[in-house]
Parts: structure tokens; sequence; C-alpha cells
């Protein structure tokens, strides 16, 4: 969006947030895309017109790709319609698709933006172990049939805690911005046939959780082992590092703001 159509936009009567939910698995990705491709926000921007009767522009908290998921996405959009706030998940809701879902709504400070007023992101990645695969799982989680290392894997997330240069992760494509980020959450845990890692960091770069999980995979596997993992880390460079992991398994949960927006913090 260009700056001077984002000032005629702000000049509306009102900044609503929305905390939205999806399976991304039918879409491609959440950014906007032009016909016949359809994302979330194309979905999503259409029902918002709607209800609230003017032209609705999103921004998101983070532009998830094709087949990612979110339980906790943030957008924030301008708008003159007068809709109450507490209507607008049951109004919005009962015009959009299974698949996405608005979970709350907020009116927004002015200079409020889902975008630029984050401070932290938390992604899950899930991975379902054993020889069988589960049809109710498949859209959510990476199915590796083999047996796994999760002590070699758990030891290989402890050297992503804290500042590091993630180029080794970064895939290509992505905006051209800085691969240093602070890593606050690098976690595991085992919930009987699923592994569930849990990434918190000031931002993600293009595919980083899906290349980390790819690489860690590979270290549960033998293949790499924690020094190789550590290695590639260090190294700086792609081409180091395993192959991406599949977008099923990938999910934006949560996004962290100021204290004044404590109500984004809460769980939902």
């Amino acid at each position: 969006m260009k700056s001077a159509h984002k000032e005629e936009m702000k000049q509306r009567a009102r900044n609503i947030c929305l905390i939205v939910a999806y399976d991304g698995t039918d879409y491609h990705g959440f950014q906007r895309q032009t016909s016949p491709v359809v994302a979330v926000q194309n979905v999503l921007e259409k029902v918002l017109s709607s209800v609230f009767g003017d032209t609705v522009e999103l921004a998101a908290a983070g532009r998830t790709d094709a087949g990612v998921h979110a339980s906790g996405q943030v957008v924030n959009f301008f708008t003159d319609g007068t809709i109450p706030v507490e209507r607008v998940p049951r109004a919005v809701n009962s015009l959009l698709p299974s698949d996405i879902v608005v979970r709350r709504a907020f009116e927004a400070d002015r200079d409020f933006s889902a975008l630029h007023s984050a401070k932290e992101k938390t992604y899950r990645y899930r991975i379902l172990t054993g020889e069988t695969p589960d049809p109710f799982r498949c859209r959510f989680a990476w199915h590796i049939r083999q047996p796994l290392d999760e002590v070699a894997m758990e030891k290989a997330l402890a050297t992503l805690l804290g500042t590091h240069d993630f180029s080794s992760f970064r895939a290509a494509g992505g905006a051209p911005i800085s691969p240093v980020r602070a890593m606050t959450r690098a976690e595991y845990l085992r919930d009987r046939r699923e592994i569930i890692f849990t990434f918190a960091a000031d931002g993600f770069l293009y595919h980083m959780v899906r290349n980390i999980v790819g690489t860690l995979a590979d270290v549960g596997r033998g293949v790499l082992s924690p020094e190789d993992f550590m290695s590639i880390l260090e190294a700086k460079d792609r081409q180091r590092a395993s192959a991406t992991a599949p977008a099923c398994g990938l999910c934006l949960t949560r996004v962290e703001y100021d204290a004044s927006w404590y109500a984004l913090k809460e769980d939902v």
C-alpha cells in the first residue's frame, strides 16, 4: 500500500483490530493474491468490506506462507463502519468459510499497527511420529515414520536461544532485512505421538522456522549431530542447512505487543 493511500485510509473514524485463526491448507498464504489465486486476506477483506460497508484493507502481524496455519494472527484496518466492536466476530464469522474464524475484535488506538507494533511472535511446529499416519492430523503436522533422537534434537534447540545471525535458516526470496534475530524461546514438548517445537523471537526470516525444523529433523535422524547444528547456525550459509520442513506443521500462535495492549497478550 502506497504511503499516500495509507494516510487516506487512516483518516477513517475507527481502527479495528482482530485476532484471527485459520487452517491455511487450502490457501496461498495470508497475503492478498491476484485472482484466481486465493489467500486468507482475500477472503477476510471481502467479508469485512461487506460487514463494515466500506473497502477494507488489512495489515497483518505476519504473512504466513501457503499451507501455514494461525491460531493467533493479528490484523488491523481503518473503517467508517459503525457496527459495535462486540458484534464483529459473530457478524463476520457468519459469512466466512469454516476454515477462517475471527476470535476477538478490539477498538485500537490510531497509531496501532498489527505489523509495526508487534514486539514478539510465537510459532509452533508439530511433527507426528510413528509408522501409521493419522488422517485427523495430516493437515496440521509433518508425519515422520522413523524414530527420532529427541535428546539430540533438544540439545540442538538450546543453541538457538539468544541473538544470532540466522542466515543459515533464511530462504531466498524474502524481504531484504537484517538476518539478526533475538530468540527468546526454543522449546520441545512430547505429547503422545507428537513432537511440538515452540519458537518465540522478535522477528522471523522467510521460511526460518521451517528450515530450522528441517535441520532439527536431520539431527533426530542421526544425519547431523547437535554440534553440526551449532556449526550450521554459525556458518551463516543456507546451503549448510537441511531441506525446508513442510508447511502443514507450522502455526502462528501468538503476537505480543506493548503492555497497553494487554488484551492481546491473553491466551485466546
